[in-house]
């Protein structure tokens, strides 16, 4: 028999930067069912009241005005509830900000805990906005201590046994930690490891949504004090789940386990992550809809189909553009998809565009050969059709290029590149394909031919992208070694790669940093992104290839 109990909610939301009297009636709105379920606390995520990352708004005092306001009216509404509320917020104080996460409890706030370690790598750049403060902060909840920290400081021992030494029997953890492949296996190691250095019970509640390249995908959950996983959230959905910590007549503190939810498989996730991306993008930033160039090859086919799982058939318009060199089987192909989908459907020749162009500059390019302008001008003429298309809808461009293109400058500047938002930047090649076999597990919408014939730009008669690249198995590979694992081109090479292969993909992902700094943003789904993750100089004489080459 237990001689208290005390029921904690985790509120999984999905906020909107910014948006603070909306992310105030959503955090509202999740206190009462908290309350409704019986709990005693509720938890929310990291700088839920702002949303996060709100980066340069950090700057403006407009902001933390608004931030103390609102923060104010949030008390008062929650003054008839009989409920702990953990809000995160930034404060301002004699001249210092902090990453700050408050207890509200009828109308008043009982204490304010400060962040303590500020990430400064990846995607974080906290130490450019707060202080980090070393002062642990505990309350007490029916004969049970509950102490806070924030997201990054259960990275570290400091902040956590700071909060031991304070008395806190149970670790509430306000997080807004951003999703990429097997990033819930890292934070699950994490955590037991904090567990087993203090002995604490850890609730760990995870921001959910999609903000700007950054998908967040919840998987909030909880570890006992033995360091086991007691409750499990579900990914990339709102969730709003309760536990109950129960204090024995031996006086151990614990969370009772419930039953855990079956976990994903990491295609299924990025998957997931991508629809998320998208749908959020999208529907925060206001666009009544979205346009794709569909070209009957695997990248377009699939950012399609995330475009209708997110958004829905009648918000997605798929364009063909064909050119003289457009093979009959990407036509059929096409209309076979969104047939299969049920999205609206056109298709624009550019045969009479090409000559104008051509026309126009033909006494320009007189005594030159054909090349690739002649094939960068297609693919500008689609960029300036699809971009016509927005501009007269307000429907945003959805680009298709892949992590391996974007790599290698396998892509048009002002063409392909042309959109507003780049679902699958951060997708290699090979994984489009695995990607696609998900989608098609789930409701065949791919056909299948489509996933069978090799790749081609289709810009010239007869032309393969395995003409211009190495082979995607082995240049993914390279790719991922070199610019996501930063393994140097002779350690590559001793792995077994083609000296040729290597050579030609670092150079030629040394020389397009000039193209992708241009490139629209896209989601992010590995550790080391090209945008926030990936900060080389386009002006550098640096070069790794020169020692092996000679």
């Amino acid at each position: 028999m237990s001689l208290a109990r005390v029921r904690v909610a985790i509120a999984q939301l999905n906020l909107t930067v910014g948006d603070l009297r909306g992310n105030s009636r959503h955090l509202l709105a999740a206190a009462q069912q908290a309350v409704a379920a019986g709990a005693k606390i509720m938890l929310t995520p990291e700088l839920s009241l702002t949303g996060y990352p709100p980066e340069d708004l950090l700057l403006r005092p407009s902001f933390f005005k608004l931030c103390e306001t609102v923060m104010q009216q949030f008390a008062a509404d929650t003054a008839d509830l009989d409920l702990h509320i953990v809000i995160g917020h930034p404060v301002r104080h004699e001249g210092l900000r902090f990453n700050a996460a408050s207890v509200v409890y009828r109308g008043q706030v009982l204490g304010t805990y400060h962040k303590h370690d500020l990430p400064n790598y990846d995607v974080f750049d906290e130490q450019r906005y707060f202080t980090p403060d070393n002062r642990p902060f505990v309350f007490e909840v029916d004969s049970i201590r509950f102490g806070l920290n924030i997201c990054e400081d259960t990275w570290y021992p400091y902040a956590p046994e700071a909060a031991t030494a304070a008395g806190a029997q149970v670790l509430l953890v306000p997080n807004a930690s951003p999703f990429h492949m097997n990033k819930q296996s890292v934070r699950l190691d994490v955590v037991r490891q904090r567990v087993k250095e203090t002995g604490l019970n850890i609730v760990y509640a995870n921001q959910v949504g999609g903000q700007d390249e950054l998908v967040f995908d919840g998987g909030s959950f909880a570890v006992n004090d033995l360091g086991q996983v007691t409750h499990q959230l579900p990914v990339f959905v709102e969730s709003i789940s309760t536990l109950d910590v129960a204090k024995e007549t031996d006086g151990r503190i614990h969370i009772l386990k419930t039953e855990l939810p079956d976990v994903l498989s990491p295609v299924a996730q990025v998957y997931q992550a991508l629809v998320l991306g998208v749908r959020d993008y999208v529907n925060k930033n206001g666009f009544p809809s979205a346009i794709i160039g569909l070209s009957g090859g695997v990248d377009s086919a699939l950012t399609l189909a995330i475009a209708v799982d997110a958004l829905g058939k009648d918000r997605v318009r798929a364009v063909m553009m064909p050119s003289p060199y457009t093979a009959d089987i990407s036509w059929l192909d096409s209309r076979e998809m969104v047939d299969l989908l049920g999205v609206r459907y056109d298709e624009l020749p550019i045969v009479a565009c090409m000559k104008s162009f051509e026309d126009t500059l033909s006494h320009l390019f007189q005594g030159l050969k054909e090349d690739a302008t002649e094939e960068n001008l297609q693919a500008r003429i689609r960029g300036t059709l699809l971009m016509a298309l927005s501009n007269k809808t307000g429907a945003i461009v959805l680009t298709t290029g892949n992590k391996s293109e974007m790599a290698t400058g396998y892509c048009t500047l002002y063409g392909d590149m042309a959109g507003g938002f780049a679902v699958i930047k951060d997708i290699f090649k090979t994984l489009v394909y695995d990607l696609c076999h998900h989608r098609n597990s789930l409701g065949h919408v791919i056909p299948e031919r489509i996933l069978t014939r090799a790749p081609s730009a289709e810009l010239r008669p007869n032309q393969l992208d395995q003409d211009s690249l190495p082979p995607y198995a082995a240049l993914d590979e390279i790719l991922s070694r070199y610019m996501e694992n930063d393994e140097s081109v002779e350690d590559i090479i001793a792995a077994g790669f083609e000296p040729k292969d290597v050579k030609q993909a670092v150079r030629l992902l040394r020389i397009n940093e000039y193209k992708r700094r241009q490139a629209p943003i896209g989601i992010r789904v590995t550790h080391r992104a090209f945008g926030r993750d990936w900060r080389y100089p386009i002006t550098s004489r640096f070069n790794d290839l020169e020692d092996i080459s000679k």
